[in-house]
C-alpha cells in the first residue's frame, strides 16, 4: 500500500503547487504568510475532524515529541511560499523536490537497507529526472532572459535570491523527511495517526500566530473568502499530508524519492493552466520520471 499512498501524495501535492503559484502575488509582501494561515486553518479543521470521526485520543505531548519534524517542514514550506513569488513554478518545484534524493541518501547512510535492483533503478531514474528538470528549466529561462525576445513577468525572473529559496526548501525538507523516516519507519518513535495530528495541530497554532501578526501588527485585512485560491492549495496540501505519513511509515527510503516526483505533476499542471512552456527534452524527462514511478510500482508488487 505504501506505493499507492506515495502516488496519491504526489498527485495531491502537484495540485497544491499549482494553486500555491496562482495564489502567490509578487506585489503582496505578505502573500506567503497568508498561505501559511490558510494551510494551517485547513489542517486544523482536518485534524479535528479526523480525531472525532476516528474516535482517537490525542496526547498534546505528541506535538512536543514530533516538533523537530514539524518545525523543519513548516519552515521549509514558508520559505517555499515566499520564493514562489519570484521564480517559475516549473523551476522552483523540481529544485525543491530534489529533497527526496537528500532523504534517500541520508536514510541509506544511517540505516542501511537491502534494496532490489528494480527499487534502486526506480529511485535513481526519478532522482535523475527531478534534478534534470530543474537544470533544463534554469537553462531555458536564462536563454529567454538573454534573448530579450519575450516578455517575462518580473516575478518570474531568476536571480541569486530567487533560486536560493527553493534550494533552502530542498535542504530543510530533505532533513525533515529524513527525520520523519526515523520517527515513522526506522525507530517507530510515533504512530501514523499521532504524527499526522501532531503536525496538523502544530501548523494550526503557527497559522493562528501568523494571523494575529498580520491583523494586529501589520494591520492587514484578511478576508478568508477572498483567499479561495490559497484555500484550494491548502486542501490539496492537507490531502497529500494525510497519505504521506502512511507512505513514509511503510517504506521511507523508497517512498521519499517517489513523493518528491510530485514536481513532475507540478510541471505538467503549470504548462496546462499557467501557460509555462515545456520543451521536447522536458517532455522526455517527464516520461523518464513516470517510467521510474512505474518501476517502483512494479517493485511493490514483487
Amino acid at each position: 500500500m505504501w506505493f499507492l499512498f506515495a502516488l496519491l501524495t504526489s498527485l495531491a501535492w502537484g495540485g497544491a503547487d499549482l494553486f500555491y503559484k496562482k495564489g502567490s502575488d509578487s506585489h503582496d509582501s505578505h502573500s506567503h504568510l497568508k498561505i501559511v494561515v490558510m494551510v494551517g486553518l485547513v489542517m486544523g479543521i482536518h485534524g479535528t475532524a479526523y480525531l472525532l470521526i476516528r474516535g482517537l485520543s490525542f496526547d498534546p505531548m505528541d506535538m512536543i515529541r514530533y516538533l523537530p519534524v514539524s518545525a523543519l517542514y513548516i519552515l521549509s514550506m514558508a520559505i517555499g511560499y515566499f520564493g514562489l513569488r519570484y521564480i517559475e513554478l516549473s523551476i522552483a518545484s523540481p529544485v525543491q523536490n530534489s529533497s527526496g534524493a537528500v532523504t534517500a541518501i541520508l536514510l541509506y547512510l544511517f540505516f542501511p537497507h537491502d534494496l532490489g535492483w528494480v527499487e534502486i533503478a526506480g529511485v535513481a531514474i526519478i532522482t535523475f529526472g527531478v534534478v534534470g528538470l530543474a537544470v533544463l528549466e534554469k537553462q531555458g529561462e536564462r536563454l529567454v532572459l538573454k534573448s530579450g525576445t519575450e516578455n517575462v513577468n518580473a516575478k518570474y525572473q531568476i536571480g541569486v535570491m530567487a533560486i536560493t529559496f527553493p534550494l533552502l526548501y530542498c535542504l530543510l525538507d530533505g532533513l525533515g523527511t529524513f527525520a520523519d523516516g526515523i520517527y515513522l519507519d526506522e525507530l517507530k518513535l510515533i504512530g501514523e495517526d499521532a504524527a499526522l495530528l501532531a503536525y496538523e495541530f502544530t501548523f494550526f497554532l503557527c497559522a493562528a500566530v501568523v494571523y494575529l501578526y498580520l491583523v494586529a501588527v501589520k494591520k492587514q485585512r484578511f478576508n478568508f473568502w477572498g483567499e479561495r485560491v490559497k484555500g484550494v492549495a491548502a486542501i490539496f496540501e492537507t490531502a497529500g499530508q494525510f497519505f504521506y505519513v502512511f507512505a513514509m511509515a511503510s517504506n521511507a527510503i523508497v517512498a521519499a524519492p517517489l513523493i518528491a516526483s510530485y514536481s513532475v505533476f507540478s510541471v505538467i499542471l503549470s504548462r496546462l493552466f499557467l501557460k509555462e512552456r515545456l520543451s521536447r527534452v522536458q517532455y522526455a524527462v517527464v516520461l523518464l520520471v513516470l517510467a521510474g514511478i512505474a518501476l517502483l510500482g512494479l517493485a511493490d508488487e514483487l
